[in-house]
């Protein structure tokens, strides 16, 4: 593929690097007003966005997750740590998920685990999930370079003009079947969720 690829390739990787997710210790050990956990969250996750001027979270989302029962409500107007964890989740499913199909998922997870005396608490969750992100950044990079080797092997007889575009839509398809195949594996995986942890959900109610 053109140099110029490469190095937007290289960029990717690079940015991969610096992402990193939000430990619990980063999250404040007091309830925050809807205000200050749009500004948390828009501050913690700034380096997963598109462009400069994404929001992470709006209060409208965030009322939004309530209303569909992802989210339980706020105390007083004031969202916990918990709260705040669970929105994180909510941040990174809601790109490949639905909205039903997160609640089909969260509904065993706030029900035993949120502000419950369990002896596996919240944050012990979010902590162990999340422990595993290096590990699995760096599969991600070496499956990245994989593919982008792969793709410049195609269209062998085609023109310079044609070559590099052609070079670069099947290294765009071959990530997109990927995760295409994963959202596929994840949905049948909620299928197979209890029947009784599904009531309550939200039909029609996609809108993230």
């Amino acid at each position: 593929m053109t140099m110029d690829v490469q190095n937007i390739l290289k960029d990717i990787l690079d940015n991969l690097d610096r992402m990193d997710h939000i430990r619990p210790e980063d999250v404040p050990g007091i309830d925050l007003y809807m205000d200050q956990v749009t500004t948390f969250m828009d501050r913690q996750l700034q380096a997963s966005k598109r462009y400069e001027d994404d929001k992470i979270l709006t209060k409208t989302m965030i009322n939004n997750y309530a209303k569909n029962n992802l989210l339980p409500p706020p105390e007083k107007k004031k969202y916990s740590k918990e709260h705040l964890l669970l929105l994180i989740f909510i941040y990174y499913f809601k790109n490949i998920l639905s909205i039903s199909d997160i609640h089909s998922l969260f509904a065993p997870l706030t029900e035993k685990y949120f502000h419950t005396g369990h002896a596996i608490q919240l944050e012990q969750i979010y902590d162990e999930v999340f422990s595993l992100e290096k590990a699995q950044i760096e599969t991600l990079k070496e499956d990245l370079r994989s593919k982008y080797q792969i793709a410049g092997e195609t269209f062998k007889d085609a023109s310079s003009e044609d070559k590099d575009f052609l070079e670069l839509f099947s290294f765009i398809c071959m990530l997109s079947l990927d995760v295409y195949m994963k959202k596929h594996v994840i949905e049948k995986l909620i299928d197979q969720l209890p029947e009784p942890e599904k009531k309550g959900k939200k039909k029609g109610a996609e809108s993230q």
